[in-house]
């Protein structure tokens, strides 16, 4: 992960986000779970600004979407018990990954919040295929 990359990838965030009519805040993060790149669009709400950094540590630090983990802090779900205010549990974090010739590794992740659901997951996977395709 590097800022050129980040740059673009909060970029397309941003301007998925415009064609989605939602305002919104991206972060990217390496894969220590450090913020790299972050933007705040115009009239995106005052949580966005701490949720979308989250949601990226917590997508990089668990190596999975942030969408499909709130099922596994119920009682008996592996996550069960996690109390900590760095991660967050709704939609719109993912991780990015690479392959370093030993296989692949978690390279980084991107954290959207500000839209619904839907716009933040579409937000993120809009920066997300920045990273595939680089």
């Amino acid at each position: 992960m590097n800022l050129d990359i980040a740059l673009r990838m909060t970029e397309a965030a941003l301007r998925q986000a415009a064609r989605e009519g939602a305002s919104i805040c991206v972060a990217v993060v390496d894969a220590g779970g450090h913020l790299v790149s972050f933007q705040r669009m115009a009239g995106a709400g005052v949580a966005g600004a701490v949720l979308a950094p989250r949601k990226a540590y917590t997508s990089v630090a668990l190596r999975a979407a942030t969408a499909g983990l709130a099922p596994l802090l119920a009682p008996g779900g592996e996550l069960h018990g996690l109390n900590d205010d760095r991660f967050v549990f709704s939609a719109g974090g993912l991780p990015l990954w690479a392959d370093d010739g030993e296989g692949e590794r978690v390279a980084g992740a991107v954290g959207v919040s500000g839209g619904t659901r839907a716009q933040d997951e579409a937000c993120a996977e809009a920066a997300a295929l920045v990273w595939r395709t680089r």
